[in-house]
């Protein structure tokens, strides 16, 4: 059976397919939301794989936001991959893909299929992920094994700031994440409504996991999580420098 290649502008014309997620970068409703898409796709039977692209001064490049720490083909398809990549030798002389995971076999994937389809592959690193194994632990096993340091930072200081954890999106309470950040040392938002529209979406999956540390009342630390297929992803943190001394952040993530 011969494989199809097609490409799109919009995901309307995917949205019918099953295709996996295997984090919150994969989803086509988070690609919705991005500007200028050029979604590849390759079907065999009941195999297929999306590669979402972008036009880029003359080149394809990954389909992404700077906050989106992860960009992977969806679908893990070999066959359907490099099928993918030789319809693109016609599209472009040059394609960048990043940031590929190294965790979870991505970059060796889009590696062989790109080399098999005549590619000349030039790969390195453009970012870290850290990544925390669970293991099965309770987070009382895992605390057990911090730094006692840490640990009786947490114990002296934790009653000075109350915590609140939201399971979904609230007005008030992303309000206060704002001020937070933009109290805090971080860049600016060039895209704030951006972030925002993503953190609704996992709000209302149920995904969400929006903590706000507050000190006699006032937010002085924020963090913005998501949470699924057994992986906790932490995308935004910040704390107001005037309250270093309270450790809420330490706090808030504990």
């Amino acid at each position: 059976m011969d494989i199809a290649v097609s490409y799109h502008e919009t995901v309307t014309k995917l949205q019918g397919l099953d295709l996996p997620a295997q984090g919150p970068f994969d989803r086509l409703e988070w690609y919705a939301l991005l500007e200028r898409p050029l979604f590849a796709l390759a079907e065999r039977g009941e195999e297929r794989v999306v590669l979402p692209l972008q036009r880029e001064n003359g080149t394809l490049t990954s389909l992404i936001y700077w906050f989106s720490f992860t960009w992977r083909p969806i679908g893990t398809s070999p066959e359907c991959l490099k099928a993918i990549a030789c319809d693109l030798r016609r599209k472009s002389a040059k394609i960048v893909l990043s940031p590929l995971p190294g965790e979870d076999g991505s970059v060796e994937l889009v590696e062989q299929a790109f080399r098999d389809a005549g590619w000349l592959m030039l790969r390195e690193p453009c970012d870290e992920n850290h990544v925390l194994p669970v293991r099965d632990r309770s987070f009382e096993e895992y605390w057990a094994d911090r730094p006692g340091k840490m640990r009786t930072t947490l114990k002296r200081k934790a009653r000075k700031v109350e915590i609140t954890i939201l399971t979904h999106f609230d007005e008030a309470a992303w309000a206060e994440y704002r001020a937070v950040y933009e109290s805090s040392w971080k860049p600016q938002e060039e895209r704030a409504d951006l972030l925002e529209a993503f953190a609704r979406a996992e709000g209302a999956a149920g995904r969400i996991r929006l903590g706000i540390a507050r000190a006699a009342g006032k937010p002085v630390a924020a963090q913005f999580w998501t949470v699924e297929n057994g992986t906790a992803y932490i995308h935004k943190l910040a704390h107001i420098e005037a309250a270093k001394p309270l450790s809420a952040g330490t706090t808030l993530s504990a």
